[in-house]
């Protein structure tokens, strides 16, 4: 397999793994490109998933394979579940940053000066940010998201973004445009993506930002996005329920709302009563007898991402690196549910890289199975996906568990040193 970029000499990741760079050329197994003629024979036993990267440039994913599949015999026996590489060859033009973030991002600062910030009637609210909201759907599946600089930077959520070049977007008087992914953070559930900017001086409608710290509990929340199997830029009403940390929905500030969140909600805006957007919706927790607990990934964590572009984006600012224009105020369809007795739906299960991989000193790989496959891995506390995977791990001691429906817990304490590679195979026994 080789994957190849323009320009070259950027870094290849393999599902968060450092593995070379472009030009980069692995052998792989025939029966990772075909399906395995025996039960002898090679197969690819887990998603595979390529992030090249280089400075300067946005960073681009690239979903490797397709699956996962059952495997059966000639006698029909199952022999599990394999995926196989798409090509054997991946190409990635990669584009400049600043061709790419253009514009300004309006982060604003309510909290200082609440005398100053008029609440607006529900009714205003939608009128003023429902034209910056957008209809967006990849190949196999659909969400929301929202318009932040009047270039056309749209901001959603990674696990619908995954795995996309493009996405179809639409806004909600029916104009409908290409985005281009330009970037996925590894860690938390946010995506990047951009239309061509519009001609002449005319600009996009798009949203004010404000920080986690100006979100009270209590105060009323409006959330704009395109449910699945209901009409398109919906809207619900609810409440802030709570503000903080909560390692079960992932790393990140959260806010806890009644607001419904739904299926094809992911990546749209969570509004404050001025118009702002406080977080974006992300998942609902799926529990018997639970009803009405949506969560929304804070503000605060898309303002990080976006200030990876625009460093010099604050609350209170209005500002730009390499902008131009003045700011205007104004899940998927197919849903996946992890195990565990508390599950959060959201359209699909992001691969996650717990750690900034730019320096590879000060960390370790390890290589998470399980019996059976598909277990939730927990480290120190915080939700790493499922198995089979491959995480990068800062050098230490860590907690692992690994949960599944009708199994005990698997518990391990691992000493992870500088440059190790380990592999943890775990079997879940039933529950007593």
């Amino acid at each position: 397999m080789q994957i190849t970029s323009n320009p070259s000499g950027a870094t290849v990741e393999l599902n968060g793994v450092a593995a070379g760079t472009t030009p980069f050329e692995k052998d792989f197994p025939g029966g990772y490109f075909h399906k395995t003629k025996t039960s002898m024979g090679a197969r690819l036993e887990h998603a595979m998933v390529a992030r090249v990267s280089l400075a300067g440039y946005a960073t681009k994913e690239l979903t490797l394979t397709e699956g996962p599949q059952n495997w059966v015999s000639l006698k029909g026996r199952n022999l599990g579940e394999y995926w196989l590489l798409k090509t054997d060859h991946f190409h990635v033009d990669l584009k400049p940053i600043t061709e790419t973030f253009t514009g300004e991002i309006t982060a604003k600062d309510s909290g200082a000066s609440p005398g100053l910030q008029p609440e607006l009637s529900l009714e205003e609210v939608v009128r003023q940010t429902k034209p910056a909201v957008v209809y967006l759907k990849g190949l196999d599946k659909s969400g929301s998201g929202f318009i932040v600089t009047g270039t056309g930077v749209i901001v959603t959520n990674a696990h619908l973004a995954r795995g996309e070049e493009s996405l179809l977007m639409q806004l909600s008087n029916g104009q409908q445009l290409e985005a281009k992914v330009v970037y996925i953070d590894a860690e938390l559930d946010i995506a990047l993506a951009k239309v061509e900017e519009p001609a002449g001086k005319n600009e996009f409608p798009h949203l004010a930002l404000t920080a986690a710290t100006n979100v009270r509990q209590g105060e009323s929340v409006l959330a704009i996005g395109n449910p699945g199997d209901a009409m398109l830029f919906s809207v619900t009403k609810g409440i802030v329920s709570a503000v903080g940390k909560f390692p079960n929905a992932g790393p990140g500030t959260w806010i806890q709302t009644d607001a419904p969140i739904n299926p094809g909600n992911s990546g749209g805006p969570l509004l404050n009563s001025r118009g702002e957007v406080i977080g974006i919706n992300t998942q609902k927790l799926i529990k018997k007898n639970v009803t009405g607990i949506g969560f929304a990934l804070s503000s605060s964590d898309v303002l990080e991402v976006l200030q990876r572009f625009y460093p010099n984006t604050r609350p209170g600012s209005q500002t730009s690196a390499r902008g131009k224009g003045p700011a205007t105020e104004a899940n998927s369809a197919d849903s996946t549910q992890s195990p565990g007795t508390n599950s959060f739906v959201s359209e699909s299960a992001p691969v996650p890289d717990p750690q900034n991989t730019s320096s590879p000193e000060g960390f370790g790989t390890v290589t998470i199975t399980s019996e059976p496959d598909g277990a939730e891995i927990f480290i120190d506390e915080k939700f790493h996906g499922n198995t089979p995977a491959i995480l990068k791990l800062s050098t230490g001691s860590h907690a692992v568990v690994l949960k599944f429906p009708g199994r005990a817990d698997w518990h391990r304490t691992l000493e992870v040193l500088k440059s190790s590679k380990l592999s943890l195979k775990a079997a879940l026994d039933p529950a007593p």
